[in-house]
């Protein structure tokens, strides 16, 4: 099946260039997703008083079977980036489409509880002993929003598992109130 596709311009002067760029960008979507039935770009300038600069605004609408997709109001000063990230946001959609018509379900890491058992303060790392009693390293960038100085050996922590160079580690570590089962 062809892709249908129309580019329309509103108070943008007529670029042989960006008409180009947004071909090769639907292109694009249409190999990442083949079933594009028809996909419909509209770069514009508003009129806008409000803003000192002058803000391209983009919109995607893409028929598929069963559904349609749409990218609202992207803006930036820049028409090519503009252009990028409404087709990044139609991409996502589309996998999202995609995952939905397969039946596929987005799975989430399990959030893990442990405690800290070790920490090496001056060279920025630490240990969790988790509830299977594995010990897996963390960095102090791997704690969301909490003061690595602040940590003590025995602090209960939450945690998503990850793998890393060196193996299983600890990412996303977030302190306080923590229920440890089986810690009754």
């Amino acid at each position: 099946m062809a892709l249908i596709l129309q580019i329309t311009t509103r108070d943008v002067p007529h670029s042989e260039a960006l008409e180009s760029h947004i071909r090769e960008k639907a292109e694009k979507l249409g190999k990442f997703y083949p079933h594009i039935m028809s996909c419909r770009i509209t770069v514009e300038l508003p009129h806008k008083h409000k803003h000192q600069g002058r803000l391209f605004d983009v919109h995607i609408d893409i028929t598929v079977p069963g559904s349609e997709l749409v990218v609202n109001r992207v803006a930036n000063e820049d028409v090519y980036v503009a252009v990028r990230d409404a087709f990044d946001a139609a991409k996502r959609q589309l996998e999202d489409y995609a995952r939905r018509q397969r039946g596929d379900t987005k799975v989430h890491a399990p959030v893990l509880h442990g405690k800290i058992t070790h920490l090496f303060k001056t060279e920025d790392y630490g240990f969790i002993e988790t509830v299977d009693g594995l010990e897996l390293y963390f960095h102090r960038d791997n704690l969301a929003g909490h003061d690595f100085d602040q940590l003590a050996e025995g602090d209960e922590v939450q945690f998503l598992e990850d793998i890393g160079s060196e193996g299983y580690q600890a990412k996303r570590i977030s302190t306080g109130k923590h229920h440890i089962p089986g810690s009754e």
